[in-house]
């Protein structure tokens, strides 16, 4: 474990070198952007409209207490899709989509060499690989995940326009409304941003490492998503600890 933990610092100390041309880096962010953004927002949205609409139904069947606005409704799923839900199941599923791919993308130029030639030229091969990556992640990352809440928050709002639904719109609007606190959207995107770093630095790192053929590639990139996704459950029983406990 320590062997590993060294060897990622040393990476992230290599991809954090001041870039040698700064427009090559910012024409790789963009393309990084456009390949984690637009590929993924199809998921995201089906995901999230879904989980709005399960975690309203179920809060409906759940309620058989007359004392019990229905109003909780709105405010559960507004709770669950925001504190939990989009920052940190979505970024799971994010981790199995995005981190393989980074992991196969890096670990196949590794065992065709193309790395190498990177480095015989006098590239940072670490910077101009990893780096974009992780950038693009942390700008667009946020951007998902707020879509996210957004069509969660609607998958919601949908059930309740359901003839048969057991709640109104005014009263699902109402929950959603009511008792907000601004500051636990500063706790989500905390973790959106600690996530999107964890997955792209620790994806990066496996396919950089892979050595062998193809084989070692795929197992690059199982470990990439599984290491992502214990760091996240990590990182997100840290963080909730750190802002909810008071």
């Amino acid at each position: 474990m320590f062997f590993h933990i060294g060897q990622y610092s040393a990476l992230m100390f290599r991809v954090f070198k001041r870039p040698q041309k700064y427009s090559v880096y910012l024409r790789q962010i963009i393309v990084e952007i456009d390949s984690m953004g637009l590929t993924s927002l199809p998921i995201v949205a089906i995901i999230s409209v879904f989980m709005g609409g399960i975690i309203a139904i179920q809060t409906a069947s759940n309620i058989d207490n007359p004392l019990i606005p229905l109003y909780t409704i709105g405010f559960t799923v507004r709770e669950s899709i925001m504190l939990e839900f989009s920052p940190t199941v979505v970024c799971l599923i994010l981790a199995g989509k995005v981190g393989s791919n980074i992991s196969s993308e890096i670990g196949a130029m590794r065992i065709t060499e193309q790395i190498d030639a990177l480095e015989i030229m006098g590239i940072n091969s670490a910077g101009y690989l990893i780096f974009p990556k992780i950038a693009a992640a942390i700008i667009i990352f946020p951007v998902l995940i707020a879509l996210s809440m957004f069509l969660g928050i609607s998958g919601g709002y949908l059930m309740a326009c359901l003839p048969s639904a057991a709640f109104t719109t005014y009263e699902y609007v109402f929950g959603i409304q009511a008792f907000f606190d601004p500051t636990k959207l500063y706790y989500s995107f905390t973790k959106v941003l600690v996530f999107a770093f964890i997955i792209t630095s620790v994806s990066s790192y496996y396919g950089y490492y892979t050595s062998g053929g193809a084989l070692e590639v795929g197992k690059s990139s199982t470990n990439a998503v599984v290491y992502s996704s214990i760091l996240i459950l990590l990182f997100s029983l840290i963080l909730t600890y750190l802002f909810l406990i008071r």
